[in-house]
């Protein structure tokens, strides 16, 4: 069993970790959150080149299982389920997603979001995280509030999104885990 940090191909992300967890502990106190009841359940990669997405999902593979490989917003996105936890924060995150690059650049390549899981009606998903945020945070300079509804080809549960960015992380919500999304997927139709 593989650690992630001792794995060639994913040095720059063990290197990128405590720059991340910096980040993000700084994005939650500009935003009043207490992130410490929050279930996240994974933690994302952002790169700017299809070749550091391959080498990175070489690394992922000898540390882990590929749990799910889809196309959402017309881009490949892999899940892992890693031997050995990231740890951030309180969280140790066992999944990985890796995607693609896309259309939009990042500023960094590395470590960039979690998902929190904030369970109950997709419909009220947006005033439910909006209620953990104070309104002095949002409203500051730099913090931008995003909504989506990324779908995967199989996917049969409405999986809204409100992200929170300062534009070095992000922080992400959702009603469901990323496990049950994958078993919608999978489910029989």
């Amino acid at each position: 069993m593989a650690q992630w940090q001792t794995i060639a191909e994913l040095n720059d992300i063990s290197a990128d970790l405590p720059r991340f967890t910096k980040a993000l502990t700084e994005l939650a106190t500009r935003l009043d959150l207490d992130i410490s009841p929050l279930d996240a359940d994974h933690i994302s990669l952002r790169c700017h080149q299809n070749t550091t997405a391959e080498r990175w999902r070489k690394g992922l593979e000898q540390c882990g299982t590929l749990l799910s490989e889809n196309i959402i917003n017309d881009r490949p996105i892999c899940l892992f389920r890693l031997d050995e936890p990231v740890c951030v924060e309180h969280w140790k995150f066992t999944i990985v997603e890796l995607p693609w690059p896309g259309e939009k650049r990042y500023p960094h390549e590395g470590w960039e979001h979690v998902e929190i899981v904030l369970p109950g009606e997709p419909e009220t998903l947006n005033a439910r995280a909006l209620e953990l945020l104070s309104d002095a945070g949002l409203r500051q300079t730099g913090i931008s509030v995003k909504t989506s509804s990324p779908k995967g080809e199989n996917e049969r549960l409405p999986n809204p999104t409100l992200a929170v960015t300062d534009g070095k992380v992000t922080l992400k919500f959702h009603p469901w885990s990323i496990e049950v999304i994958v078993a919608s997927e999978q489910a029989e139709l």
